[in-house]
C-alpha cells in the first residue's frame, strides 16, 4: 500500500511538472522547478524515514531512463554534427587549429585545478590517517588496486594509438572506452573526404552535403525531443540523490566534502576569469548555461551532458558549431578539471603526510599537477573517470591506492560537483576556441525550431 501511494504521488508530481512545462516558454524554469520538487519530495521521504528500496526502481525509470537516452544520442549527435561542420569548412587545416586550442585549454585548466585542489587540501589540513576505514572503504581501496593493472602499462604512444579507430561500426556503437574520441576522428576524416570530393567534383560534393544535412536534421529532431524531457529527469535524479545520501557518513567526512566544494567552486571562478578575458560577461555566461550545469550536477555524467552542452554553446553562447562539438566531445574525456584535476590532487595531499611527505613542498605540488595533466589524457584511454584518474596519479607518485577508498561514503556528493566543473571546463574551452578561431569558423546555429536550453 505504501509503495502504491509513493508511486501515485510521484506520478502526480510528474504530471504537475508536465502541465507547467507545457505552458512555460522557458525550459530553464521548468528544469529548476523539477530540481526543487525532487529535493522537496526527497526530503519529505527522508524526514519520515520511509523505506524507499522498492520505490527507487520506479524513480529510476524516469531518472536513469533519461540519462540513458542522452547517452544514446551523444554519439550520433557528435558524429553527425562534426561531420556536417567540417564538410562545410573552407580549409581542412582549421581542424588542427580547433583541436590545439581546445585541448590546450582543457589541459592547462586541469593543471590549475590540480594546484587549486592541492592548496585547498593543505589549508584544510586534510589527512587520510584520521579517517576510519570500514568494510566498504577497504573494499573500494582493494578494487582500485586491482583496477590499477589496467593503467600499469599505459604509455603516451599507446594512448594515442587507442584513439585511432579500427572499426567504424564498433566505434559508433561505443564498444571501446575511447569511442567518443575515435568518433571525432572518423567524422573529421569523412568530413575532409567530403571537402576533397566537393573540390574535385562540385556536383557530387553538393549531393554529399545534402545527404549530411538530411541526416543532421533527423538527428536534431531526436535531440530536441529528448532535451524537452530534462525537467522530469532532473526531478527523478534529485529524489534518488536525497534519499540515498548517508547523512552520518557525510558528517564524519564533512571536512573533505567542504574542502572539495571550495576547491571546485574556485575552479568555477577560474573559468569565469577566462570567460572575462575572452571578452564575455561571466554572469551572463553562467546564467545561459545554468540548466546544463544543473543536469551535469544531478546526472553525474559528463558524456550524457554532451547534447545539452552543444545546444547551449551554439544557441545560447553563439559559439561556432564545429568548435562547440569539438569542445563538448573532447571535454567529456580529456582534461576534466574536477575528476582529473582537483580530486586526484586532493587525495595525493591527504595521503602525503602518512608517507612522511611535506604536502606544502613546491616540487611535490608541481609533480602532482604535472601528473594530473597527463592523467587527464590517460582517463580517456582507460575510461572510469575520477577513479582511474586517481589511480594514475597515485600510482605514478608511488602512493598506496587503498587509502583512496576511504572516501567512498561521500563519493556521490563530490562527484556531482566534479561533473559540473568538468562540463563548465569543456564549455570554457569552447569559448576560448571561439574567441581565437570564431571569425574564421562557420557561425551557423541549429535551426530555429531547435529546443532552447535556458
Amino acid at each position: 500500500m505504501l509503495l502504491l501511494l509513493l508511486v501515485i504521488v510521484f506520478i502526480a508530481l510528474l504530471y504537475g511538472l508536465w502541465r507547467y512545462h507545457r505552458q512555460s516558454d522557458s525550459l530553464s524554469r521548468s528544469v529548476f522547478l523539477g530540481l526543487f520538487i525532487g529535493v522537496l519530495y526527497g526530503l519529505v521521504l527522508s524526514a519520515f524515514n520511509i523505506d524507499t528500496e522498492s520505490f527507487l526502481p520506479w524513480v529510476n525509470i524516469v531518472g536513469n531512463g533519461y540519462v540513458n537516452l542522452l547517452k544514446m544520442i551523444a554519439m550520433p549527435l557528435v558524429f553527425v554534427s562534426i561531420l556536417a561542420a567540417i564538410a562545410r569548412l573552407e580549409k581542412a587545416s582549421m581542424i588542427g587549429s580547433m583541436s590545439f586550442w581546445i585541448i590546450s585549454t582543457l589541459l592547462i585548466t586541469t593543471g590549475i585545478a590540480a594546484v587549486d585542489g592541492a592548496i585547498i587540501a593543505n589549508l584544510f589540513h586534510l589527512d587520510a590517517s584520521s579517517i576510519v576505514a570500514g568494510e566498504q572503504e577497504l573494499a573500494r581501496g582493494q578494487s582500485m588496486i586491482e583496477s590499477s593493472s589496467e593503467v600499469a602499462d599505459l604509455t603516451i604512444p599507446g594512448l594515442i594509438l587507442s584513439f585511432i579507430p579500427t572499426s567504424i561500426g564498433g566505434t559508433l556503437v561505443g564498444l571501446e572506452s575511447t569511442s567518443m574520441i575515435s568518433a571525432v576522428v572518423i567524422a573529421s576524416l569523412l568530413g575532409m573526404a567530403a571537402l576533397t570530393v566537393n573540390k574535385n567534383d562540385p556536383e557530387k560534393g553538393a549531393l554529399i552535403i545534402r545527404a549530411i544535412d538530411v541526416l543532421q536534421s533527423w538527428i536534431m529532431a531526436l535531440v530536441r525531443f529528448i532535451i524537452r524531457l530534462t525537467p522530469y529527469g532532473v526531478m527523478a535524479l534529485m529524489i534518488k540523490v536525497i534519499v540515498t545520501t548517508d547523512a552520518d557518513a557525510i558528517w564524519q567526512l564533512a571536512k573533505f566534502l567542504v574542502a572539495s566544494y571550495v576547491a571546485l567552486f574556485i575552479m568555477l571562478i577560474v573559468h569565469a576569469f577566462i570567460i572575462m578575458l575572452a571578452g564575455r560577461s561571466p554572469i551572463d555566461h553562467f546564467k545561459k548555461i545554468a540548466p546544463v550545469l544543473t543536469f551535469a550536477f544531478t546526472s553525474r555524467s559528463s558524456a550524457a551532458t554532451i547534447p545539452l552542452s552543444i545546444d547551449a554553446q551554439v544557441n545560447k553562447l553563439g559559439i561556432a558549431k564545429p568548435i562547440a562539438n569539438f569542445s563538448a566531445s573532447f571535454g567529456s574525456t580529456i582534461g576534466q578539471n574536477g575528476c582529473a584535476g582537483v580530486y586526484p590532487a586532493m587525495l595525493a595531499m591527504m595521503i602525503a603526510p602518512t608517507m612522511g611527505i611535506d604536502p606544502w613542498s613546491i616540487s611535490f605540488i608541481a609533480s602532482v599537477a604535472g601528473v594530473a595533466m597527463i592523467a587527464s589524457f590517460g582517463v580517456a584511454g582507460v575510461g572510469g573517470g575520477a577513479t582511474f584518474a586517481a589511480i594514475i596519479v597515485l600510482s605514478t607518485l608511488g602512493m598506496p591506492l587503498e587509502l583512496a577508498g576511504l572516501l567512498i561514503s561521500i563519493e556521490p556528493l563530490i562527484d556531482m560537483m566534479r561533473t559540473l566543473v568538468n562540463v563548465s571546463g569543456s564549455i570554457t574551452a569552447g569559448v576560448v576556441g571561439d574567441k581565437v578561431l570564431g571569425n574564421t569558423t562557420e557561425q551557423a546555429s541549429f535551426d530555429d525550431s531547435s529546443a532552447q536550453v535556458g
